[in-house]
């Protein structure tokens, strides 16, 4: 039996009858569960909460929906003005989360979430829609293939389920380790290519302290129970960075393993990986001031900020900065316009605006003004005015 087919079953049979072992449990704050109905509840199959990192008025997007669960409990966390996108490849988890959906509207008195049936390696293709289309024209040779090949390829072109850039903060709970190993990368490319430009992603699933030897990699039993398919820590983190996705934060990291099987211990991990802003938002001729509280960080550009040290950053280095944790930790500064009437010693006279900045400052050196106050740039709808 095939991975797809394997973990297809095991979800259609929990979406019927409960299935304890699928994942471990978690505690979400119970005044969200209120409005759930039960048998959205007792089918939660999940091993960590990246939703209580969402913030009001965000468009948020759950990979791996399941029956709703999550879903539901970030509809109320965004609000009326944000909106929540569920998306799963099971027919039966999905027919789960759309019977309580007009419920969970009617008990909220506003509904913001919307449930479709995509791969999460391939965000940009409507299932929904290619099931209809193939109910009325079933393939029956190689042309209806090809004709069919030709469909998708338009629609992820034309008409994307998730346009590029959409999605405020994308999220997901113990299913990125269902994906087959050949398509993991192109599930970590498509969360960057959802993200809108400072979004960011938070992430729980499960991780192995080795690589899941072969032997379990081809059991398909135990890859629908979220052990084969999960990545070696290492790699977990790697593949949001091979995507582009910057300021990678351990939000939580459980110290006892969920599961030993053989030598692997398996493990839940909850990550938030941040997508840089846009080139044409940044500015040159920028510096930046660590406030602490360590002596010393290491940004994933190489560079390297000492605590009240005036660093000058380029374009790039800023994106990261602005992306990622480490904003709310950092003056930003601009080079301030030279009077060119001034003589150059004057020129290099430092600024007392910010702790740190030019205190020792050699002749030569760019005058430097705050363009920000340190905790604004990470956080929905900051800015450091630049």
């Amino acid at each position: 039996m095939s991975i797809d087919r394997a973990v297809q079953q095991r979800y259609s049979a929990a979406a019927e009858v409960v299935e304890p072992g699928l994942c471990c449990p978690v505690d979400y704050d119970p005044q969200y569960l209120k409005v759930i109905p039960a048998d959205v509840l007792e089918k939660d199959y999940g091993c960590g909460d990246p939703v209580s990192y969402l913030q009001p008025g965000e468009r948020a997007l759950d990979l791996g929906s399941g029956a709703g669960k999550v879903c539901f409990i970030a509809a109320q966390i965004v609000g009326p003005s944000g909106a929540v996108i569920g998306v799963d490849l099971n027919d039966d988890m999905l027919a789960v989360a759309r019977r309580a959906q007009p419920e969970v509207t009617r008990r909220l008195g506003y509904g913001n979430v919307t449930f479709a049936k995509a791969r999460i390696e391939d965000l940009a293709l409507d299932l929904d829609f290619l099931d209809r289309h193939l109910d009325r024209h079933p393939v029956r040779s190689h042309d209806d293939l090809v004709r069919l090949d030709e469909l998708a390829d338009r629609l992820r072109r034309d008409s994307p389920l998730v346009p590029d850039g959409s999605i405020d903060v994308v999220i997901s709970n113990c299913v990125l380790n269902l994906v087959a190993p050949q398509r993991k990368q192109d599930m970590f490319a498509e969360i960057a290519r959802v993200l809108r430009p400072g979004g960011r992603a938070v992430i729980s699933d499960i991780v192995s302290d080795i690589d899941v030897p072969t032997a379990m990699r081809a059991d398909p039993q135990l890859w629908s129970g979220c052990y084969s398919g999960a990545l070696q820590e290492e790699r977990f983190l790697d593949g949001f960075n091979q995507a582009g996705l910057t300021g990678l934060t351990i939000l939580k990291r459980e110290t006892r393993p969920w599961e030993t099987v053989g030598d692997v211990e398996f493990r839940s991990v909850t990550v938030a990986a941040y997508k840089p802003p846009s080139r044409e938002n940044v500015s040159t001729g920028h510096a930046a001031v660590y406030r602490g509280p360590f002596a010393a960080v290491t940004i994933d550009s190489g560079l390297q900020m000492i605590r009240g040290r005036v660093v000058p950053i380029d374009a790039e280095d800023l994106r990261s900065i602005l992306a990622g944790p480490i904003a709310e930790h950092t003056f930003i500064l601009e080079a301030e316009p030279v009077d060119p009437t001034s003589s150059p010693s004057e020129a290099a006279l430092p600024t007392s605006a910010a702790p740190g900045v030019g205190q020792s400052a050699a002749a030569g050196r760019p005058r430097y003004r705050p363009v920000s106050e340190p905790a604004s740039c990470a956080q929905p709808g900051g800015g450091c005015g630049c």
